[in-house]
């Protein structure tokens, strides 16, 4: 049997890197997948990659009241309920030390990472409930377990992420609705390619090189090998597991750096 067979799940982030590779990995398990972005181009992008009847996109913005409501809405109405949530919309933010760092940047990248992931669990809840329980992933980062110059807003926001997962899975665990954090490090896609072009521009592959370097595999991660550990704690796999900070970061995290 598929690990997710029958079961419902929403995918934030699902434009593109790990929320396209997970969403494509759930519906292969069987999965009914409501993926949610900001840009409809992505979300267009990932259901023709998917190519199946069993996903479905909407346009939302994470951090706004009314739009999370209407994708839990969307999700619970197509698909009779909702029993899986990863929320993984992320914005890194401009790389900026703390003196060029503008106010209104720190705000959007908490906006989006902490209180776009909080109101996902608000308002998924009530509805993991009503299956008698569920998996709710967040996705935080390497950033959420060490700090990173002059990336203090996203560090700030992932490390709120690995606090919430602990506390809601407090919240969660009397429903039998589990909550776990999941920390990538250098993943080979998109939003790492945005991060060495404005860090090292002309000097991308160099940049790479050097992180590479410092990662104890000594490669990139790749966005399909996250989405089997979203698998893992989506399923009954995992089903003892709630509270966790499950790195994903070649061992970086575990090193001294």
């Amino acid at each position: 049997m598929r690990k997710l067979d029958k079961k419902v799940a929403i995918v934030t982030g699902g434009g593109g890197g790990i929320g396209a590779a997970t969403a494509k990995l759930f519906v292969e398990q069987g999965a009914r997948v409501l993926i949610v972005g900001r840009s409809e181009e992505k979300l267009r992008k990932t259901m023709r990659d998917i190519n199946h009847e069993n996903v479905s996109y909407t346009v939302a913005d994470v951090s706004k009241v009314e739009d999370t409501q209407r994708y839990v809405r969307h999700a619970v109405e197509r698909y009779g309920g909702l029993d899986v949530l990863v929320s993984n919309a992320g914005t890194e933010g401009p790389g900026r030390h703390i003196l060029e760092h503008s106010v209104e940047d720190f705000d959007q990248v908490l906006a989006t990472n902490v209180r776009g992931a909080w109101l996902s669990v608000k308002y998924a809840f009530p509805e993991l409930q009503k299956r008698g329980g569920g998996s709710i992933i967040l996705t935080s980062s390497i950033a959420g377990v060490t700090g990173f110059a002059a990336h203090s807003a996203y560090t700030t926001s992932k490390h709120a992420v690995v606090g919430m997962a602990r506390a809601l899975a407090q919240d969660g665990a009397p429903f039998h609705i589990r909550v776990n954090a999941v920390g990538p490090g250098v993943i080979d896609n998109d939003m790492m390619a945005s991060l060495h072009r404005h860090l090292a521009p002309g000097a991308e592959e160099q940049l790479k090189s050097a992180l590479t370097a410092r990662v104890p595999l000594k490669r990139y991660g790749a966005n399909e090998e996250i989405a089997r550990l979203y698998l893992f704690l989506a399923s009954e796999d995992s089903s003892y597991c709630t509270g966790g900070v499950y790195m994903a970061d070649g061992g970086v995290s575990a090193s001294v750096m």
